[in-house]
C-alpha cells in the first residue's frame, strides 16, 4: 500500500485532484495529515521517561583462561 499524504493546509486544493488521479490504482490511498504536534521527543529538552528501555548483550560470556598450547610436531 502506498499512501499519498496531503498536508491539511493544501487539502482543499489537492485532495480531490489526487483521489481522482489515483482512482484506478488500488495500491494508492490518499490521506490528509491532521497531526497537530510531533509524538517523538527530541534530545535532552524533554524529561526522561520513567521506564527506560535496556539493551543487553545476549551473547554468552567467554570462558576465562587460556587455550592449551598446540602440538605442532607430527
Amino acid at each position: 500500500m502506498i499512501y499519498s499524504v496531503v498536508p491539511e493546509e493544501l487539502a482543499p486544493e489537492l485532495y480531490q485532484r489526487l483521489v481522482d488521479y489515483y482512482k484506478d490504482d488500488p495500491n494508492v490511498k490518499v490521506i490528509i495529515d491532521r497531526r497537530r504536534s510531533e509524538r517523538r521527543t527530541r534530545g535532552a529538552e524533554h524529561e526522561a521517561p520513567a521506564q527506560h528501555r535496556e539493551t543487553r548483550d545476549r551473547r554468552r560470556a567467554r570462558v576465562p583462561g587460556e587455550f592449551p598450547p598446540l602440538d605442532t610436531t607430527e
